[in-house]
């Protein structure tokens, strides 16, 4: 991709760090290294809108000097691209034309004017006709909407890169955008479609501009163990190589994936504790963090009933290291939400599982509908009659 090299994109770390700045569980004295930080990446690129925004929520400090001095440097550098511009309509070929007004355009990304970005990567896409070149431009725009976190232009912007796609367009591409399209699952709650696309693009990852391969492993362990079946878990997850060569760098997640799969479910929930801190701490799973934690929690009780008709209160107490109480609150909430298949008997201290028959449910159904329809031909026979 034009302009590209393996490192992250700055505007997405910056992103990152205005989330850290407004998250409460971040301690003050990290916020105020964060904030230097967001300020010194907020004067370098002349970022005079974000400065606006900061100031008026009161994250740093107004100065009317540094702003009119960015706002200047802003009017004097799009004068100098609009001369560029100009020239190369005069004097050059469509080539160069093309490059002038990308470089307008990669200019009001670094600002972080957002709509004249947007605006100005249309005219490009005016002056541009290779399908690769084209998908360049959309990728910058779901950059744009990644560090916006504006999820109606990311997901507009994913179905115009297939339409372009079936023009034409390489693997390396191709590719790229299942990342894309991944992340945009994993942030709207999508987890099953987000592992299906990361796993996709284990062995062929090159989206460093959205995050590091070590992010990648961690957000395809994350959203798999949600959404897989324990044989397809230990396939593609647990014995993966990329994903073995990977996961010990990051804390807690080999733990997290092989005491589940190995159903040592102490281990597990130290590991579990272990991980909350760094979903709460990311961007894109925050959102998310209490859903995720029910749903694995749904799939870890799931894993461990499977295996008994009945079962003690106090052996699955004992199995997860934690108090009788706690199991039976939480597995009450789970058992009224319909996601385990179980009952307590509370006197006897029991836990007598009931999982659904499946063909019988099946079966159920069938005859359900079928007297539907028998029902709806009847009716419908009276009618024709008279």
């Amino acid at each position: 991709m034009e302009g590209q090299d393996e490192k992250q994109q700055p505007h997405l770390i910056l992103a990152h760090k205005l989330f850290l700045l407004s998250h409460p569980d971040v301690e003050d004295i990290d916020k105020v290294r964060l904030r230097e930080e967001v300020l010194a990446v907020v004067k370098s690129d002349d970022m005079a809108s974000l400065y606006e925004s900061l100031t008026e929520s009161g994250v740093v400090e107004k100065e009317a000097e540094l702003l009119d001095s960015m706002k200047k440097r802003i009017e004097e550098e799009i004068k100098k691209l609009d001369e560029k511009i100009a020239d190369a309509e005069e004097n050059l070929g469509e080539s160069e034309v093309r490059e002038a007004h990308l470089a307008k355009s990669l200019y009001f990304i670094r600002i972080g004017d957002k709509e004249k970005a947007l605006e100005q990567l249309k005219t490009t896409e005016g002056k541009t006709v290779a399908v690769g070149q084209k998908m360049d431009l959309v990728f910058y725009t779901l950059q744009l909407g990644f560090f916006c976190m504006d999820f109606d232009l990311i997901s507009k912007s994913i179905d115009k890169a297939k339409k372009l796609f079936e023009e034409g367009g390489d693997w390396e591409r191709k590719n790229r955008l299942k990342v894309y399209e991944g992340l945009y699952c994993m942030s709207t709650r999508d987890f099953k479609k987000a592992a299906d696309l990361f796993l996709d693009s284990i062995s062929t990852f090159t989206t460093y501009e959205l995050f590091t391969y070590d992010t990648f492993i961690f957000y395809t362990v994350l959203t798999s163990i949600i959404s897989l079946d324990r044989v397809s878990l230990k396939q593609k997850v647990v014995d993966a190589p990329e994903i073995l060569a990977v996961i010990g760098k990051v804390p807690h997640l080999s733990e997290f994936l092989n005491s589940l799969y190995n159903c040592q479910y102490k281990s597990f929930f130290i590991a579990f504790s272990g991980m909350t801190e760094q979903i709460k701490l990311d961007r894109y799973l925050q959102p998310h963090f209490r859903y995720y934690m029910r749903e694995v929690r749904t799939v870890v009780y799931s894993q461990f009933l499977e295996s008994y008709k009945s079962v003690t209160m106090e052996a699955m107490a004992t199995a997860f290291g934690v108090t009788v109480d706690f199991i039976d609150q939480e597995l009450s909430r789970f058992i009224a939400a319909g996601k385990l298949h179980c009952k307590i008997d509370r006197v006897a201290g029991v836990l007598e599982t009931n999982r659904p028959d499946a063909r019988n449910a099946f079966y159920q159904s069938t005859i359900k509908q079928g007297d539907f329809l028998l029902n709806r031909i009847q009716k419908l026979s009276r009618v024709i009659d008279l």
